[in-house]
């Protein structure tokens, strides 16, 4: 069984936020936000950009993926994991959210080979990937946080490393993100822009696409694998 690095302090209250924010306030507004159910304008705009970012992410992976590998760090509702566990890929799928594992694990059809796990994306328990994505679950972290996250991803992986993070503008410097549009109960926790040049010093870096829809902004960059 291969060891974990301690993660920084920071980090750990990152994660821990998140984890209290989904399993404790958010649960019910992101099972309707990730279905087809009635959603504010606002939220539509979220949902129409994160479906794009998933297709997006999707399209940069292998059609056919049978005999591989994935690991979905950050699988919220379960989308993208079933998706490519559709495409024939054995997929480990976690989350700090036990509630959203357990919505996930109800909606997922049946049949397909998916690991769901409740836990953190970086332990080194669960083993080696051909391939990892993390859509949207490492823009709350600052960006030493998660460049390490991600080089830590990337050391157990052959193939690539996708995931996204939040690009640095005025806009999302001053309106943090997405999280000031909602009212002050339901606000996510702090989303941290990061410069894409500070991301790419550290971590090179082969595609990227940046989403924007309404008050959806996200940027999806490609690493190699080890």
């Amino acid at each position: 069984m291969m060891a974990s690095a301690a993660p920084s302090t920071s980090y750990a209250a990152a994660r821990d936020r998140l984890e209290t924010y989904f399993d404790r306030t958010a649960v019910e507004q992101w099972k309707a936000l990730t279905s087809d159910a009635p959603v504010s304008r606002i939220r539509a705009t979220v949902r129409a950009g994160r479906d794009r970012m998933r297709g997006v992410l999707l399209d940069w992976l292998p059609a056919d993926m049978t005999g591989m590998r994935l690991l979905d760090a950050g699988c919220g509702t379960g989308s993208l994991a079933v998706e490519a566990a559709a495409r024939g890929a054995e997929v480990v799928a976690i989350d700090v959210s036990g509630q959203l594992v357990a919505v996930a694990r109800q909606r997922a059809p049946e049949g397909l080979r998916i690991d769901w796990r409740v836990g953190d994306m970086l332990s080194a328990e669960l083993g080696r990937f051909d391939h990892v994505v993390a859509m949207d679950s490492l823009i709350h972290y600052q960006s030493p946080d998660m460049i390490s996250a991600v080089k830590a991803l990337r050391a157990r992986t052959s193939g690539s490393v996708l995931f996204t993070f939040a690009p640095s503008n005025p806009l999302l410097e001053t309106m943090n993100f997405v999280g000031k549009a909602f009212p002050r109960g339901d606000r996510s926790p702090a989303i941290a822009p990061v410069r894409e040049a500070v991301l790419r010093r550290a971590l090179g870096g082969a595609r990227t696409e940046r989403v924007s829809a309404g008050f959806y902004t996200s940027q999806a960059l490609e690493v190699s694998g080890a």
